[in-house]
């Protein structure tokens, strides 16, 4: 009877040291992809703003009326980072379309101070994104496989999405 007791008693504690230590590393993982998501919403919103900084001074440049018009919608949608990502994707490929087009918009210095600060912001997105995508695999993986799956459907976590496709397949090969 001692044995069996024993036998219970052991099981139950390599069970909770499972659900803990798996807990935390779910726990890690969603606190860098919080850390990543805040990041990423500080730069988007950053591009965004340099983004409508260039709009006056092409309109005046180039004598528009309209430049990079969907920017008055961004700030009314209510768009996840995904969704501002893409849309701000847009408009920065337009602005520099515009730009090889229009070689004489370098002539301006206040545009230029614009366009580096535009570049050393996107090399920032870059980066938050890998960062964001890196720890989504991690928290993917601790979804998908086991012992950690049974921590996953006790506090009922669910796959997250990736920000690029590369390391969705990456996440495909390695991880199913």
């Amino acid at each position: 009877m001692i044995e069996i007791i024993i036998a219970v008693a052991v099981l139950i504690i390599i069970l909770s040291l499972i659900i803990i230590i798996y807990g935390n590393r779910f726990h890690f993982a969603i606190i860098k992809i919080d850390e990543a998501e805040s990041n990423l919403d500080v730069l988007l919103l950053r591009k965004l703003d340099l983004l409508e900084r260039t709009v006056p001074i092409i309109k005046k440049e180039l004598k528009l009326e309209e430049f990079l018009s969907d920017m008055a919608t961004i700030e009314e949608a209510n768009l996840n980072h995904f969704q501002l990502n893409e849309l701000l994707r847009t408009e920065y490929a337009t602005l520099f379309k515009t730009l090889d087009d229009n070689e004489k918009l370098f002539k301006s210095e206040s545009l230029n101070r614009i366009l580096r600060d535009l570049n050393d912001n996107e090399e920032a997105i870059i980066g938050s994104i890998k960062f964001y995508n890196d720890n989504v695999v991690i928290f993917n993986q601790l979804v998908s496989s086991f012992p950690s799956k049974i921590v996953a459907l006790l506090r009922h976590y669910k796959r997250k999405e990736f920000y690029s496709d590369e390391d969705k397949e990456m996440y495909e090969i390695l991880g199913e």
